[in-house]
């Protein structure tokens, strides 16, 4: 295992912790322990890059990684109060499509299935990483937000819908032809 699947490992393993903190009220530990994710995430990419050290393991991993930790603090913020359960919903139904897609087609066609973030996932990613943040800082830290989460809060919905969509479509197109050649 190279240093940038190590990386992605340890921040998988920083998960429960962060939905520890976040249950316990520990705003400020989870705030820092997110931001410290957040960086082990471009730290591991590009020491991948730097490194030449890219490996299947590392493409399935990384993401793996940084799903669970979005997903599982926004579903603890959102146990908490902090954030809205109808975008928690939102943002964690997507993952799920996303993954048993991803499930489905490797079992019913058996062949590598390859999905490239586009610009509306990458976006829809960035703004969820904000608002949890926001949202942590808020809660750990005092920071006033200005009305920066509310304003998030539907960025992060209009994002995860057109980024629905968009894995919806590349799937269907991916997968048209497979009850036809059954």
């Amino acid at each position: 295992m190279n240093l940038p699947n190590l990386i992605s490992l340890a921040r998988l393993l920083s998960v429960p912790l962060a939905v520890w903190l976040i249950l316990d009220g520990r705003y400020t530990s989870a705030f820092w322990l997110f931001v410290a994710a957040g960086l082990s995430d471009a730290v591991d990419g590009m020491l991948a890059k730097y490194l030449n050290a890219q490996s299947a393991l590392g493409k399935f991993l990384d993401p793996l990684a940084d799903k669970a930790l979005l997903v599982s603090v926004y579903v603890a913020l959102g146990r908490m109060g902090q954030m809205d359960s109808w975008l928690v919903i939102l943002v964690v139904s997507r993952d799920i499509m996303i993954v048993g897609g991803v499930i489905v087609t490797l079992l019913t066609i058996m062949r590598t299935y390859k999905v490239t973030p586009s610009l509306i996932s990458k976006t829809n990613t960035a703004a969820q990483i904000l608002l949890a943040a926001a949202v942590l800082g808020r809660l750990g830290l005092g920071v006033d937000d200005m009305g920066a989460i509310t304003v998030l809060t539907y960025v992060v919905a209009a994002t995860t819908l057109g980024s629905w969509a968009w894995y919806l479509v590349i799937w269907y197109r991916q997968t048209a032809g497979m009850e036809d050649a059954q």
